[in-house]
């Protein structure tokens, strides 16, 4: 019995003397700091999230000492959304490479710190994660993946506990408040619309009469293009483009490729702020199309079409972007994982204004017989040249 006393006393003694050693040095480390001349805290390693291709599952599975320790290849899923303003640092003790998404990015050299920005990472792949993979001399020693924060020149060493557990923030997206907000915002003003405007409603949101080519010349909504009615459907149209621009945002697809506007990261003010500068911008510019049809009518000597050409534009812009709007909403509530990307919005884009563009020609021969070669020219310059000159400062 006195031996079971003593053996036991030993391997409680040894169990405590490892753990404090391991204590120690991980405080140690983030007292010193980590990475090149040490200036870097740790936020989070990756050693045990290492995963290795298995052949025989066709699948990534953990790394195992026992398994795979022959394995060159080792690979991790790096959270980019959730670790903004930290840096990525990696080191291996031999020559390697760095593929990340399984593209080579660069050569790793032996015994040197690589440092990557996070908020660079995410503003290049805009996904809420990244596949890395370290590929070099065999075994875990090797490589090193951390997630760290640089130090401050004033800062103090500070030591900190360890629980040996990593929490970290739920991923989040700021969006999914303001796009709530926006969907019955938009419900609320289509139902004020319909309610105290409903005759301009019918006749707007009308696809029958969209593509009837014979239009109503003496109508209340053609006859005057800028009257107040007019105005509070255009506004209303303003209002769905600036939340379909945050919402095609909010899916990591970048429509502003200058960044000065929906950087990501922001409260629910800034996002509302910004909506409301899109939608002024988006107003004055459906403004600016029937100025543009005025001046380059007059020049062409087409005033009779001038108002049924800007009524076609807003009803078909109306119908077209109410639709397209409902249906990315649906998606994107019912299937989270559904894949985005510039070319799948950009294919209905293109497919809508070439349609549009073909049913103002067919509306205009209708209207007033003019040789082709002028309508052509005139249907270029209000309808195409405006759209190359925005996909070439937008998407």
């Amino acid at each position: 019995m006195k031996n079971v006393k003593r053996w036991f006393i030993r391997v409680l003694l040894f169990s405590l003397s490892t753990f404090h050693f391991s204590f120690f040095t991980l405080a140690q480390s983030r007292t010193t700091g980590i990475g090149p001349g040490g200036r870097f805290d740790p936020i989070y390693s990756f050693q045990d999230d290492f995963l290795v291709y298995d052949e025989a599952t066709k699948a990534y599975v953990p790394y195992i000492l026992e398994q795979h320790a022959d394995q060159t290849a080792l690979s991790a899923f790096v959270d980019l959304e959730s670790n903004r303003r930290y840096s990525l640092l990696i080191a291996t003790q031999q020559d390697g490479y760095l593929f990340i998404n399984a593209a080579l990015k660069r050569k790793l050299r032996a015994g040197q710190w690589q440092v990557l920005s996070i908020d660079s990472l995410y503003r290049a792949y805009r996904t809420p994660e990244i596949f890395i993979t370290l590929y070099g001399a065999p075994g875990l020693i090797d490589k090193q993946l951390l997630i760290a924060h640089p130090r401050s020149a004033t800062q103090k060493p500070i030591v900190l506990r360890d629980d040996n557990l990593s929490v970290r923030p739920r991923p989040v997206s700021i969006y999914d408040d303001f796009l709530s907000a926006g969907l019955v915002f938009l419900l609320a003003t289509h139902a004020f619309l319909f309610s105290f405007y409903r005759r301009a409603f019918l006749r707007f949101y009308n696809p029958r009469d969209l593509l009837s080519l014979r239009a109503q010349e003496e109508s209340f909504l053609i006859n005057r293009p800028l009257s107040s009615t007019n105005n509070l459907f255009v506004l209303n149209l303003s209002f769905l483009l600036a939340y379909l621009i945050i919402f095609v945002q909010s899916r990591n697809v970048d429509v502003f490729a200058s960044r000065t506007l929906l950087l990501g990261s922001q409260p629910f003010l800034a996002l509302l702020g910004e909506f409301l500068l899109l939608t002024v911008v988006t107003f004055l510019a459906l403004l600016g199309k029937y100025v543009a049809l005025e001046v380059i009518g007059s020049l062409y000597r087409l005033p009779s079409i001038i108002n049924i050409h800007y009524f076609k534009v807003l009803q078909s812009s109306m119908l077209f972007f109410s639709g397209m709007t409902f249906v990315l909403v649906v998606v994107a509530y019912n299937w989270s994982a559904a894949s985005w990307s510039a070319s799948t919005l950009l294919l209905p884009l293109i497919g809508f204004y070439i349609a549009r563009l073909a049913l103002l020609y067919l509306v205009i021969r209708v209207v007033e017989p003019i040789k082709n070669l002028y309508l052509f020219s005139y249907l270029c310059i209000v309808e195409l040249v405006p759209l190359i000159i925005g996909l070439r400062f937008a998407l």
